[in-house]
């Protein structure tokens, strides 16, 4: 890979990894606001694993694509 796609790569990853962690976040919170994650919340006073799985992978993948859009592009 040449010096030039390797820094586009590298964007384009991080845009992937902000715009499907963003997705995930969304999902989590329509998870966390559905009648299951209801009514496991009210037997056992938190929502469901997959709500929580879902916010927590998309936080994780999110802060990852911010901070590689973030970092400046580094000459090889």
């Amino acid at each position: 890979m040449n010096a030039i796609a390797r820094p586009f790569m590298t964007k384009i990853l991080s845009l992937v990894l902000l715009v499907g962690g963003t997705a995930l976040i969304i999902c989590g919170v329509n998870a966390n606001h559905s009648v299951g994650s209801e009514v496991s919340r009210f037997f056992t006073g938190s929502p469901t694993d997959k709500s929580l799985w879902l916010l927590i992978g998309g936080i994780v993948a999110a802060v990852a694509g911010i901070g590689g859009l973030m970092r400046g592009s580094k000459s090889p």
